[in-house]
């Protein structure tokens, strides 16, 4: 089995438990941060009638929150489409929210026409696209020019000393515990911190939205910089 069929299976068994998980591990303030990204994009788009694609949509919470957030801030969303390749997580996501589209297909694949969406986000999932330079290429094409790319994502902190020794406590020691308690599936949240360090640090993430035809608008570490907020607009097209 090919490493991101592997990933996709991981997420179709935690699947039932991921909700409860998700929030106790980040003890619910992952909310304040994707209340935060949404919030920050819609302000570009007031009585404006707008396209949302959410990327690695898993059980729906980032789209539920882009619909929450537009309402409160007088933004008409005319379509709002999520895409995941766990059909687990997409089971769960259509029990929450019945009236939203889910998609099954990859991030470097949506199967969604050219510049079809206004904003496109991916909340915690970047890190588990096997290719992700094909993904970022991939978003720059269903984006119409000058829409905007929000990427929530678990990123590796560029300087060590006390806060980091912190989080990488809580991430490879306690994290794994307590979601392998609540999911049955210990494996899965050992991933997690494995999944952190093979990743980037923010400032090499950002290069790398440069390269695919991005502009950063905004780069912003939350809570100890366990979680990195990347804004940016799309300036140019990418083959």
């Amino acid at each position: 089995m090919q490493k991101q069929e592997k990933i996709v299976k991981m997420f179709d068994d935690i699947a039932k438990t991921y909700d409860v998980a998700n929030r106790v591990l980040s003890m619910g303030v992952d909310i304040s941060w994707r209340k935060y990204a949404c919030k920050k994009v819609l302000d570009n788009f007031t009585h404006q009638n707008i396209n949302i694609v959410d990327v690695a949509c898993g059980t729906g919470d980032m789209m539920g929150m882009w619909q929450s957030t537009a309402q409160k801030q007088n933004v008409s969303i005319n379509s709002l489409t999520g895409i995941d390749p766990s059909s687990g997580m997409m089971e769960v996501g259509k029990q929450k929210f019945p009236n939203f589209t889910f998609i099954q297909a990859y991030a470097n694949d949506t199967t969604l026409s050219d510049a079809c969406a206004d904003i496109l986000s991916i909340s915690y999932g970047i890190r588990n696209v096997v290719e992700r330079q094909k993904a970022l290429i991939e978003f720059n094409r269903v984006l119409k020019m000058g829409g905007y790319v929000v990427v929530l994502e678990f990123t590796k902190r560029q300087q060590s000393g006390f806060l980091s020794k912190i989080r990488d406590f809580y991430l490879q020691k306690i994290l794994p515990k307590i979601g392998g308690f609540i999911s049955k599936n210990k494996e899965a949240y050992e991933y997690l911190p494995s999944s952190i360090q093979d990743f980037l640090d923010a400032k090499s993430f950002c290069d790398e939205l440069k390269e695919t035809g991005f502009e950063i608008i905004e780069c912003k570490g939350f809570s100890m910089e366990i979680s990195t907020l990347f804004i940016a607009k799309k300036i140019k097209e990418t083959k």
